[in-house]
């Protein structure tokens, strides 16, 4: 997956949504202090839900060198995103980057 250190599309495109119980406070291991409450149970990544959505961990520029700084403590939903699938062509093409 060398390719998604140098993209990063999906982290400024999407929602990031996830278990309370993923957070580092509650005995997970994604950062309390990058997350924002959504519910009793779910929490968003910061910066994911803005008009022009930006992960909080996301360092760097999109579509040259970008990395996660919370890359062993990433959510479900990072953990589970597909490199290549439909919805990562779709946050390609909204940044301009040539597919993976």
């Amino acid at each position: 997956m060398d390719s998604c250190t140098h993209c990063g599309a999906c982290c400024a495109s999407f929602r990031v949504d996830f278990a309370r119980d993923q957070l580092d406070e509650e005995g997970g291991m994604v950062p309390a202090g990058l997350a924002v409450d959504v519910t009793q149970r779910l929490c968003r990544m910061r910066g994911t839900d803005h008009a022009s959505p930006r992960c909080a961990a996301l360092v760097g520029t999109v579509g040259t060198k970008v990395h996660c700084a919370i890359y062993e403590w990433r959510p479900s939903p990072c953990r589970e995103f597909e490199p290549g699938s439909h919805a990562c062509v779709r946050a390609q093409a909204r940044h301009g980057v040539a597919p993976v």
